[in-house]
This record gives structure tokens, C-alpha cells and sequence, in this order.
């Protein structure tokens, strides 16, 4: 059975602040057993307390900077809590940034190799999906081309096609519903939905609240790191919209 939890989890970021400091100040630090100078702390994530189970469908909404990304990193595995538990049952396929990781000087169809095998494939697994991925990108003869001398839309036709010719578990996706021109988008839209209903759980970021309430059963409101609501789509989103119509509260 599919499952993620997550048990009062906090995370905290160590960031390097600009600007530069002294040996003095650096060996003074140390010996004093402080933080070193330029060192600040960003709290991330606190108290969050989730359960998604087998069979669900959870989006996640919030403003910019809300922690949305932020917790779907840690529920994909890439941060580790700071505090807290974090528990999943399944294999975890994950769509972020699309755009990362090519080698601009191999071609696409390389490109499609490397991309491959970071994704977790092996080369008996790849084989029978090189020619379907190719297929769908349309890309046709410029995928002998490097990757280097390919447009923007190019690459995310590409990068979206290899990125979504994984058979997952459990599939974590932020911000990739829409990929290349209007004419892929189509096509996008039809392969991001059937992934979605072979999945065995799914959880999806995104800024389109129309989307989310088409493919969620549910949602995750963030705000400023914590948990601010959780429940059904239509209930969050016009608790999230009222909210965001609310003008700022003038200081004292």
C-alpha cells in the first residue's frame, strides 16, 4: 500500500548571508562556539502534520513563497526534515524543473539516455520507451541535433517527454501541467492525466486552481511554511480566495 506521512515536521534552511568576513572574525566564531559570521537561519517548514494515503489525489496551494515547492521537496525526499518524521511506502517519481540536468553538447537522443537512467531506468527498462519518447516530443530530426542549439521550447518538449515516460507509484509534480507551445500543451495535458489515474497516489503543486479541482480529491493550503487548512477542493479554494482578496492590514 501506497502512503506518505508526515509527523510534526520542521525544516530550517542554514544560509550563507553576501559579503565577505575575516579570518579573525571566523576563528573568534568558532572558538566561541557561535554561528560563524554570515551565517543566518531560514525557517522553511514548521509543524506539519500530513497523511496521504493510497488512491488520493492532494494539491497544494499558497502564495509565492508559501512553502508549497518547499514541501513537496521534502515530501519527494530531496530535504530531509530538520525535525520531525517523515514516512512513505512506495517508489517516489518526481516532476520539478524540467529543464535541469541536459548535456548541451550530446544530441536529444542521448540527452534521452542520460535523462533516462538519472530517472532510476536501466537499460532493458529504457529500450522499448526510446522511440516512444521521440514520438512524442515531435522533435523528428533535430533530435540528432545537440540539445545546445535547441529553442526553449524545444527543450521543454523534449524534457517533458522523457520526464513523463516513467510508470510511477507515487508521482510528486510542481508546475508542469502546461509544456511547450498550445499545440503540445494538448497532448501534455492528456499524458499528465493518464499518469495520473495509473498512479497509486499523487500530489501536485500549482497556481491553476481549475486544474486542481479537475484532478484532486483534495487540498493543502500553505502560508508562510505552516499548514494553514486542509479539505475539500471547492471548500480551500474559496477559503484561499477570500483570503487573497483581503487588502493588507495597515501597521499601527
Amino acid at each position: 500500500m501506497a502512503f506518505i506521512e508526515l509527523e510534526n515536521v520542521g525544516l530550517t534552511f542554514r544560509v550563507r548571508q553576501q559579503g565577505r568576513f575575516s579570518i579573525k572574525e571566523f576563528l573568534v566564531a568558532s572558538h566561541k562556539r557561535k554561528k560563524r559570521p554570515g551565517a543566518m537561519r531560514v525557517r522553511a517548514l514548521e509543524g506539519v502534520d500530513l497523511r496521504i494515503r493510497e488512491g488520493e489525489r492532494v494539491g497544494i496551494i499558497g502564495h509565492n513563497g508559501a512553502g508549497k515547492s518547499t514541501l513537496l521537496k521534502v515530501l519527494a525526499g530531496i530535504y530531509m526534515p530538520s525535525e520531525g518524521r517523515r514516512t512513505v511506502e512506495g517508489n517516489i517519481s518526481s516532476l520539478f524543473d524540467l529543464s535541469l540536468g541536459f548535456e548541451p553538447h550530446a544530441t536529444g537522443r542521448e540527452n534521452i539516455v542520460y535523462r533516462g537512467y538519472l530517472q532510476g531506468e536501466t537499460p532493458r527498462s529504457l529500450a522499448p520507451k526510446l522511440e516512444p519518447i521521440a514520438e512524442f516530443s515531435e522533435l523528428g530530426d533535430h533530435l540528432d541535433m545537440p540539445v545546445r542549439y535547441y529553442s526553449s521550447g524545444m527543450l521543454v518538449r523534449l524534457a517533458f517527454s522523457i520526464a513523463t515516460a516513467i510508470e510511477p507509484e507515487i508521482l510528486i509534480i510542481d508546475e508542469v501541467l502546461a509544456a511547450g507551445d498550445l499545440a503540445f500543451q494538448s497532448k501534455a495535458r492528456e499524458r499528465m492525466r493518464e499518469m495520473i489515474t495509473k498512479a497509486r497516489l499523487v500530489v501536485v503543486v500549482s497556481h491553476d486552481l481549475a486544474s486542481l479541482t479537475e484532478l484532486c480529491d483534495w487540498l493543502i493550503w500553505m502560508d508562510h511554511g505552516n499548514v494553514r487548512a486542509t479539505g475539500p477542493c471547492e471548500e480551500i479554494i474559496a477559503q484561499y480566495t477570500q483570503q487573497s482578496a483581503r487588502p493588507p492590514a495597515l501597521a499601527a
